[in-house]
């Protein structure tokens, strides 16, 4: 009998799913009279750097759907693809804001969820 496998993203985040990856990071936006704000795309960028360097494996595929607010308690989900289709979601929270500096943490979820078929 041969053993299951673990979905590729649930091998490239093993610590994630141990419940072991918060991580910080933060970067510089453009701001005008307005709250700064990060592209989803930037975000994307960001949140694939800094898994790829907990993880110590190459940076995975993030997608952010959305633009995140440089506001104190704003989340926003994320989603690794790995290559074999399964997915994994990764909360990003505003930890605080300095001028047009936004930091953040993220945190893996616990499971992956399979390819569709």
């Amino acid at each position: 009998m041969r053993p299951a496998r673990l979905p590729v993203a649930a091998t490239l985040l093993t610590a994630a799913a141990a419940g072991l990856l918060l991580a910080g990071c933060s970067a510089s936006v453009e701001v005008g009279s307005a709250a700064p704000r990060m592209s989803a795309e930037r975000l994307s960028d960001l949140v694939a750097a800094e898994l790829a360097a907990t993880t110590g494996r190459p940076e995975p595929d993030i997608t952010c759907p959305e633009a995140l607010a440089g506001k104190v308690g704003t989340t926003t989900r994320c989603r690794l693809t790995a290559s074999d289709g399964s997915t994994l979601g990764v909360a990003v929270r505003v930890t605080s804001v300095d001028g047009d500096r936004i930091n953040f943490a993220i945190k893996a979820d616990e499971t992956a969820s399979p390819a569709a078929n």
